[in-house]
């Protein structure tokens, strides 16, 4: 059995129809724990680990929120199992959680789905807003999309997805 690794997709809802309609996630770029996570977090065990690169996901999040200003203002992270050659490494910097991906995410390979509940839509749209600004060092900016991380992603299994996009 080849190794499997977990990575941790931004995504929006409309990507989730995708998903559902298509049997594949677009995803070029993931989270996951890499080389450079592990000795920036040394003392970290697999869990926190495993939290961080989640946690990034979610902030990647937004600046797909910002580029769609359709879709609901609800942070997604796909979780899924890929085979390491599915995965490639990202730019080496020290903390860096950044994969790459070979080719969409096939939905047999999701292990959950990660929302946003619906009381952060206020503050997930103001994040979204703001997120470019945020990026470009603007601290009021970044102050806004922090406050995103005062909520928790809801957990769905993945044969819930035609649950979670019909509600």
């Amino acid at each position: 059995m080849p190794e499997l690794i977990r990575v941790y997709v931004p995504a929006t809802v409309p990507m989730l129809a995708i998903l559902r309609a298509e049997g594949t996630l677009p995803g070029p770029a993931a989270h996951a724990v890499t080389p450079a996570l592990r000795e920036w977090y040394a003392e970290g065990d697999e869990e926190e680990l495993e939290y961080v690169a989640f946690t990034r996901a979610a902030q990647a999040a937004l600046p797909l929120l910002h580029a769609d200003s359709d879709a609901p203002r609800r942070r997604v992270v796909v979780s899924a199992d890929l085979p390491a050659s599915a995965v490639r490494p990202g730019e080496y910097e020290l903390g860096s959680s950044t994969v790459g991906l070979a080719g969409p995410v096939p939905v047999r390979a999701v292990a959950a789905i990660h929302v946003d509940s619906p009381d952060a839509a206020d503050d997930v749209a103001a994040a979204a807003a703001v997120v470019e600004r945020a990026l470009a060092g603007d601290d009021d900016a970044q102050f806004t999309v922090d406050g995103t991380e005062d909520h928790e992603l809801e957990w769905y299994d993945a044969s819930e997805l035609p649950i979670l996009l019909d509600a």
